[in-house]
């Protein structure tokens, strides 16, 4: 059992890399779709980071979610909080600069949360690919 005085906190530069990279692989996992990761630093005040990604149906929203929990747990990082999960339409997970934003796909063509950072630099990750090992220079 992890004691909350265990749990890594996400402040150094390399570590909220960590915590995309562990996000995006537990999303790609899941077959997660559409993934584009934001570097929001500076644009946000409360993220450096955004991943947005789909899933085709809810419970596939919640498999997504529930594999980046599990993943990061396994490193003792914890989100701040997680909404939506039960529901399944769309779950926000927030790790500090880290926010991770997984929805059923006509939810995410609805709200189109992209269009709120249009200047952010972006990275979009194929459905194809398997694993993530680094970010491109344009989100660093």
């Amino acid at each position: 059992m992890i004691q909350s005085w265990e749990v890594i906190s996400v402040r150094k530069k390399e570590d909220t890399k960590t915590v995309v990279l562990k996000c995006t692989n537990a999303a790609l996992e899941k077959k997660a779709k559409d993934i584009i990761i934001l570097n929001v630093k500076g644009i946000s005040a409360f993220a450096d980071y955004m991943i947005i990604c789909s899933g085709s149906s809810d419970r596939q929203v919640q498999a997504i979610a529930s594999s980046i929990g599990q993943s990061l747990k396994k490193s003792r990082i914890l989100p701040l909080g997680v909404e939506g999960e039960r529901v399944g339409k769309w779950v926000l997970m927030d790790y500090n600069d880290v926010i991770v934003h997984i929805f059923y796909e006509p939810t995410r063509e609805f709200y189109d949360i992209e269009r709120l950072w249009p200047d952010a630099p972006r990275m979009e990750v194929g459905d194809d690919d398997s694993e993530l090992t680094s970010l491109d220079e344009a989100v660093l």
